[in-house]
């Protein structure tokens, strides 16, 4: 859309540029190309998030740090070393700030906290940002989780919204920028013809993984649950083709008894398959363990925070003293447990720890839930 009539918004401005492997047009020619050839604009540096420009790294790996582009002659910088939020120095030679990216629709997918930091460098130096909107993946209607404590904010979760927002990153942008105090220079190029239903695969747009282990719109369906095994020693199945997927663990021996226990919840819209695999990375790499495919059948009805809380507990109960929520640090924070960073405070765990039913839980999320969706309201624009 930025290119279809909006390059007023860049005349005689020279641009920075936060993009990562999505960044594409619908004919997959990448926002960086785009830009650098186009006559009217002038491309004066580019960042990327997590995982680098490409996409290069997995979870949690910093490998890159600024360097100059050997294809473009442009400075190419990190925002997820050194530094997450751009450096003064960073947006010394540009006048506004471009920013595609491809979000995923969990609080805890890190490229909307590289935005609010990105827009929080330029309210304080003075440089205008420009948001390119795209669909949130997982449908803009549906919202699912606690709401944020501020005392667990951390880069994995800033603001006080909820696990599944149900936003895109342009309407989190304008919430980012006024209910949370950046007040930068906003201005969001939104979509045309999303329909706020839509999942990611019903816009008839070519997927391009965000992140390495987002091979695919069911990968992010079941993401805002099945993201809280990062913060336990039970695989999310990282080194498989099915990341978020599957999980498993050593000490499921009978994976068949293990489904069965996961059926007699009773969870809307998904079945548990029993499965053996063996991770050729991250946890239990190269180990056999046992555990289930959580296969969504009704992803309108699905909800995966609550799926994602009930396996925990299952593979808990099943393992006991070999179950653990892993220790810090995670994702730059060194004081607090890695589960309650996730979870957005400290209830989660402990409802897990005092055996809290399915419903309690839940039903110990609504009020923020409302209040948030009352809120929210004056920031969607689709």
């Amino acid at each position: 859309m930025l290119l279809e009539g909006k390059t007023d918004l860049l005349k005689g401005l020279r641009a920075g540029l936060i993009v990562h492997q999505p960044s594409v047009s619908a004919s997959l020619e990448h926002s960086v190309d785009l830009m650098y050839q186009h006559p009217e604009i002038e491309l004066a540096a580019v960042f990327g998030p997590q995982h680098g420009i490409w996409g290069e790294t997995q979870d949690n790996m910093i490998e890159w740090e600024s360097y100059r582009d050997p294809r473009t002659g442009l400075p190419f910088h990190s925002l997820y070393g050194e530094t997450r939020k751009p450096k003064p120095q960073m947006l010394d030679n540009i006048d506004v700030l471009v920013i595609d990216l491809q979000d995923i629709g969990a609080r805890y997918y890190t490229y909307i906290y590289t935005m609010a930091l990105a827009m929080e460098a330029c309210a304080e130096s003075g440089k205008k940002v420009i948001i390119l909107d795209r669909p949130n993946p997982i449908n803009g209607v549906t919202v699912e989780g606690p709401v944020l404590d501020p005392a667990f904010r951390s880069f994995v979760g800033l603001y006080p919204i909820p696990v599944r927002h149900g936003m895109t990153a342009g309407e989190l942008a304008g919430f980012f920028n006024r209910e949370c105090g950046i007040n930068c220079d906003l201005t969001v190029v939104p979509m045309q013809n999303w329909d706020r239903k839509h999942y990611f695969d019903e816009t008839g747009f070519p997927w391009v993984i965000p992140s390495p282990n987002m091979p695919a719109v069911t990968t992010a369906v079941v993401y805002p649950g099945m993201c809280l095994f990062e913060a336990t020693n039970v695989s999310e199945a990282r080194g498989t083709t099915l990341p978020f997927e599957l999980t498993g663990a050593p000490w499921i021996k009978d994976p068949h008894a293990f489904a069965d226990r996961m059926g007699a919840y009773s969870l809307p819209g998904v079945t548990f398959r029993p499965l053996f695999f063996i991770p050729t990375f991250h946890k239990n790499k190269d180990e056999l363990i046992g555990g289930v495919q959580a296969h969504v059948t009704d992803r309108r009805v699905f909800k995966p925070f609550l799926t994602g809380v009930a396996l925990i507990s299952a593979y808990r109960e099943t393992g006991g003293e070999a179950f653990q929520w892993n220790p810090p640090p995670y994702e730059y924070e060194y004081t607090l447990l890695p589960f309650d960073i996730l979870a957005g405070s400290d209830r989660t765990r402990l409802q897990i720890e005092n055996n809290t039913s399915l419903s309690e839980m839940e039903d110990s999320w609504k009020t923020g839930l409302e209040d948030f969706k009352k809120t929210r309201k004056e920031y969607l624009l689709y």
